[in-house]
């Protein structure tokens, strides 16, 4: 915690000169001047919090024009370096062995159903053929019902031209036509993969 400023260029000068802090009693400026006299470690003299209380009092009864804070301009708050008090390593011991108990058990769990034997039964080869056939299945599937929708669509735009002469309602109709089509499809995609699933 912060008890002490370093103190600046202008409480330096200040303290130097006779004029400006002058009618300050002689204790306290020996006090003040003692302050300034010793330095910390690569900072700057130090100044404590109780020495600048009794510095604005002294200021304020002898009714001098400088304010304290004029003084303070170019001060720093003096923060000292906290010591970390040293670990004990018995601690540090006991939580190196708990952190690897906790992890030990987080992979356990983690890792809990997997078995190696059952993978080396079946084997990797048999399961990447078998994904292989499902995925060609709905790959052609999913094709045969864009090429069924497109074609159903092109055909009725190509059809209603002797029916309708207008492009609007030529565009309409395949769209209507299309989307039965589609919706005939879905129903006989999801009626086929019901039963596949039911199958396994």
């Amino acid at each position: 915690m912060a008890s002490s400023i370093v103190a600046g260029e202008r409480l330096v000068r200040a303290a130097a000169s006779s004029g400006e802090l002058g009618r300050l009693p002689r204790e306290l400026r020996a006090e003040l001047e003692a302050a300034l006299d010793a330095q910390a470690a690569g900072r700057g003299p130090l100044v404590p919090f109780s020495l600048l209380r009794k510095l604005q009092g002294a200021l304020r009864r002898a009714g001098s024009p400088v304010y304290l804070h004029e003084l303070l301009e170019g001060s720093e708050i003096y923060l000292p370096e906290v010591e970390k008090p040293p670990r004990n390593p018995e601690l540090v011991a006991r939580l190196e062995k708990i952190k690897a108990k906790l992890a030990n058990e987080e992979y356990k769990r983690i890792t809990r159903n997997i078995n190696c034997q059952e993978l080396n039964r079946y084997g990797t080869l048999a399961d990447l053929g078998r994904q292989v056939r499902s995925m060609k299945a709905v790959v052609i599937t999913i094709f045969n019902f864009i090429v069924t929708v497109v074609a159903a669509f092109a055909c009725t735009y190509l059809g209603s031209q002797y029916i309708f002469t207008e492009m609007a309602a030529r565009v309409l109709s395949a769209v209507i036509v299309a989307s039965v089509v589609g919706l005939a499809e879905l129903y006989v995609m999801v009626r086929t993969m019901e039963g596949e699933l039911g199958g396994l």
